[in-house]
């Protein structure tokens, strides 16, 4: 059964690209490592919430967007053999891109095992 990962955190509008660079070296890695998909989503309508909501939940700040990520693993052993080997290995951390463009104290991740999946039938 696959297994997911999954992300929220803030990240300055003004690095937006140095993000998507990050995502996209660090990508190289993942997938070597036995990582099936890996989604970034930059904020568009994210809204605060009354009482909970992703900008409450990262704490935005002033020209911060909220981006939500997942990545999808063909299962939890090769996940966290990766994401030991990922911790371990400065040579795998430098190839990922090095400095974090965004306040990683103020992201949350966690592991998740799916429950429902459903995918729309495509056209022939």
């Amino acid at each position: 059964m696959s297994y997911v990962q999954g992300f929220l955190l803030a990240v300055p509008e003004a690095n937006k690209e140095a993000y998507r660079k990050m995502s996209e070296d660090a990508w190289a890695v993942f997938e070597s490592l036995g990582c099936l998909e890996s989604q970034e989503n930059w904020g568009d309508a994210v809204e605060p919430g009354k009482v909970t909501s992703f900008p409450q939940a990262v704490k935005l700040e002033e020209g911060e967007v909220v981006v939500f990520s997942w990545m999808i693993w063909p299962d939890k052993a090769t996940h966290d053999a990766a994401w030991e080997k990922i911790m371990t290995d400065p040579e795998l951390q430098a190839q990922m891109g090095g400095e974090m463009p965004f306040d990683g104290m103020r992201m949350m991740w966690g592991g998740f095992k799916p429950l429902f999946q459903a995918k729309a039938a495509v056209p022939a």
